[in-house]
């Protein structure tokens, strides 16, 4: 009987993992005690920075330590959220959340498109750009309608009616001539 060893990892470009987790352990110690010297509270700051800094962690560690495209596209998706609940911290603005999960995509598109420039897979990479934008568009769309059409948070914003649906239309213009580019050819036409 034969038995087979598990395939080796390949190393990681920026060195091994315990350097990298070190620096990151190090940096934030060098922040905490500045803080404390400095009699400065960090979460006068703000409890979403947080979120922001497991984030910002996930994604270093994704594309630093492990090389992971999931630990990448969770890092920047992480770091959104915590982005978001920023925002809504310190406006008060909470009922945004009826279209900012719309950026959620465009998050993962972008944990998608960094991770294609860190793997150097191009596909990977369009893909993550096209999930980008198409979250941001369908993020548009969705602040248009609850902010200008419905007034959300009180006031509708000073936009012409006319211009959520110019806006959509054009989405749909993009969405068509992208669809259109990346049609198979016909039969006959491979065969020529």
């Amino acid at each position: 009987m034969q038995t087979t060893s598990p395939p080796e990892r390949p190393a990681s470009p920026s060195g091994p993992p315990a350097l990298v987790i070190g620096a990151i352990l190090v940096t934030v110690g060098l922040i905490l005690l500045v803080a404390q010297l400095a009699d400065f509270a960090i979460g006068d700051l703000g409890w979403p920075l947080w979120i922001v800094g497991v984030g910002a962690v996930l994604l270093v560690l994704g594309l630093t330590v492990v090389s992971e495209r999931g630990l990448v596209i969770a890092g920047t998706i992480v770091t959104t959220v915590g982005l978001i609940l920023l925002y809504q911290d310190a406006t008060g603005h909470w009922e945004s959340w009826a279209y900012a999960w719309a950026l959620f995509p465009a998050a993962s598109g972008l944990g998608l498109a960094l991770w294609g420039i860190r793997s150097g897979a191009g596909s990977e990479f369009r893909a993550g750009t096209w999930g980008l934008l198409g979250g941001l568009a369908f993020f548009a769309v969705a602040f248009l309608f609850f902010e200008g059409i419905i007034g959300l948070s009180g006031d509708r914003l000073p936009i012409a009616d006319w211009v959520l649906p110019v806006v959509v239309i054009g989405i749909g213009v993009v969405i068509l001539a992208r669809g259109l580019m990346q049609r198979e050819p016909a039969a006959d036409e491979r065969s020529a």
